[in-house]
């Protein structure tokens, strides 16, 4: 088993994704929001009076998701495809990044025969 993590930059395009993994057999997750290291050392430097007028002048960049969902090692590279294909590229700047991680134990999680 693996655990996919994918921290989407482009929000407007997260109900894309999930239909599209949905499609390519992932039937559950967890979606966090979430915001880069970068911009939040970015505005917890500035003094309070400038930030509170950046954030007035500046449209504010939105949040990210961050979600994460369990797979069978078979299903890697079809989920890693159809990421890639829901957001239009993976390679293209600030739109997210995709990684998994091998899974040794889990617990609490409904087995569906489907999947595991």
């Amino acid at each position: 088993m693996q655990v996919v993590f994918v921290v989407l930059h482009k929000t407007e395009l997260l109900q894309n994704l999930l239909t599209s993994l949905k499609k390519a057999g992932v039937s559950g997750g967890t979606i966090m929001d979430s915001q880069g290291m970068i911009s939040y050392i970015q505005e917890s430097d500035e003094s309070y009076i400038l930030g509170s007028l950046r954030l007035f002048l500046e449209q504010a960049r939105p949040d990210s998701k961050t979600m994460f969902f369990i797979i069978n090692d078979d299903q890697t590279d079809l989920v890693f495809d159809t990421i890639d294909k829901a957001l239009g590229g993976l390679k293209k700047h600030n739109t997210g990044i995709a990684f998994a991680m091998p899974i040794t134990k889990v617990e609490g999680v409904v087995k569906d025969d489907s999947l595991f």
